[in-house]
């Protein structure tokens, strides 16, 4: 007896709840089919065709500079923001190197004493670039899990300006010209921390769960525009600001970007680029978020005595800053 036929002929209760979860079954497998095609089969965007210029925030080290380097690879212009100047001077001349002909400017910004006055200044850098991708990755999480009550003043005051004020004022610095050339793509690396509750990481994940729905935000607000906003969230890559090395699950920058860069530009709002990090969010997602949170919290409470130790080793050296 064939499927339609047996729902046909079974009392309704029977063919209802049948039915139900044949659909089930074929919206599970639907979804399969379309993250193996988004993640492995779908070509990349010719990005070039959304402004001769990429801006990139937190551009000498880890995701950024590698978002650097592969945007400059697809024969964007690029400039590169960060705090140290020689830095910066590196990786420009590192990018002018490798891609012959391609432009690259530097501004140096201290994205942590992001005031009125370094506002001011950016933005008039940035005026007449015709900008066509915008990656906000600067960032700072803790230096290891603790609890919000235990975080100095200035540390709390970091968390928000870095991953906060940065997305907020870049996005509005790059937005007009886009909204005047009716197409671009703002790209904001928030982190897999923003869709799970994180204690003792409580700031960090709250910032960037602001910017995953700012991101979401954004992109409704302009997509009738021409203007994607893309939230791509991370689980750990090996970069000195998650201290991990590589590993199956762990991708170097350059694997990461080499995977998220053919998601820019495509309306798919929040992602995880790297398809082992979508695989460990489809299973953490089905656990209930009390038992989630609670093995969480175990882990961070190991990892900050570890840290505490380390800093009062350091303090008796007279090494801790």
């Amino acid at each position: 007896m064939s499927s339609i036929a047996y729902i046909t002929e079974a009392p309704p209760l029977v063919a209802g709840l049948t039915a139900l979860g044949l659909l089930v079954a074929l919206s599970f497998f639907v979804k399969i089919l379309s993250s193996t095609y988004n993640t492995f089969l779908r070509p990349g965007k010719d990005l070039k065709k959304l402004g001769k210029w990429a801006v990139v925030t937190g551009a000498t080290d880890g995701i950024g500079k590698a978002y650097a380097m592969g945007l400059a690879k697809k024969g964007m212009s690029i400039v590169l923001i960060s705090r140290t100047e020689s830095k910066l001077k590196e990786v420009k001349k590192e990018i002018e190197t490798k891609y012959s002909g391609i432009e690259v400017k530097h501004i140096v910004c201290d994205y942590s004493k992001f005031d009125k006055k370094a506002q001011d200044d950016l933005k008039k850098q940035l005026v007449g670039l015709e900008v066509g991708v915008l990656v906000n990755n600067v960032g700072v999480s803790y230096r290891y899990p603790r609890y919000f009550h235990e975080l100095p003043d200035d540390e709390v005051q970091n968390l928000l300006t870095m991953n906060i004020d940065s997305v907020v004022w870049m996005t509005r610095f790059v937005l007009p010209g886009m909204i005047d050339r009716k197409k671009g793509a703002i790209v904001n690396i928030s982190s897999g921390s923003a869709l799970y509750t994180l204690p003792l990481l409580a700031e960090y994940s709250g910032a960037k769960s602001f910017v995953e729905k700012f991101s979401r935000a954004i992109n409704a607000e302009y997509k009738s525009k021409g203007i994607t906003c893309q939230c791509q969230a991370p689980f750990y890559v090996a970069t000195k600001l998650a201290k991990m090395r590589k590993s199956f699950s762990v991708p170097d920058p350059n694997q990461f970007v080499g995977l998220a860069l053919k998601w820019v530009g495509y309306p798919d709002c929040v992602v995880q680029p790297f398809w082992v990090h979508a695989v460990q969010g489809w299973v953490m997602h089905r656990v209930p978020d009390s038992i989630l949170a609670w093995f969480i919290m175990n882990m961070h409470l190991a990892i900050r005595k570890k840290g505490i130790n380390k800093d009062l080793k350091l303090a008796s050296e007279g090494k801790l800053e």
